[in-house]
């Protein structure tokens, strides 16, 4: 039995596989996860319903089970104004974890990155809720 909540077989492999300083893209239901992320990363669509699961949802149950060493957002361009969703995501992360921010195709850019070892496609319809998380090591 496990001690954590995540119980998803596909999405444990991939994190059993991974290693300190790989990534895990948890992405909202407007990402282009076909051609903006990794090509050798396993890919798990749990787009069940629009809307469903969210991001932050996802966030929580990963942040239970694996260390994280740092995280990235997709910053909106400042006509967008201020997203709810990246608040939530930042309220969600532990404070040791390093957060940084990139702009949409920058953000695309790090998500192609030979070290992103899982792709994880929400049903978030909040637009910008996309967050690339490295793993860290157990303390």
């Amino acid at each position: 039995m496990l001690r954590y909540r995540l119980t998803h077989p596909q999405i444990l492999a991939a994190l059993a596989a991974a290693g300190h300083g790989s990534q895990v893209l948890i992405a909202d239901g407007h990402y282009p996860v076909s051609t903006a992320a990794g090509h050798q990363a396993t890919r798990v669509f749990l787009n069940l319903e629009s809307g469903r699961p969210t991001v932050p949802e996802v966030l929580a149950v990963l942040i239970d089970a694996i260390p994280l060493e740092a995280a990235t957002t997709m910053q909106p361009p400042p006509a967008e104004g201020p997203q709810e969703i990246l608040s939530e995501l930042d309220q969600l992360l532990p404070p040791d974890v390093k957060v940084t921010h990139l702009d949409r195709f920058a953000f695309y850019e790090a998500a192609r990155s030979p070290n992103l070892a899982l792709v994880i496609a929400t049903g978030e319809r909040r637009r910008f809720g996309n967050i690339l998380l490295r793993l860290g090591v157990l303390r």
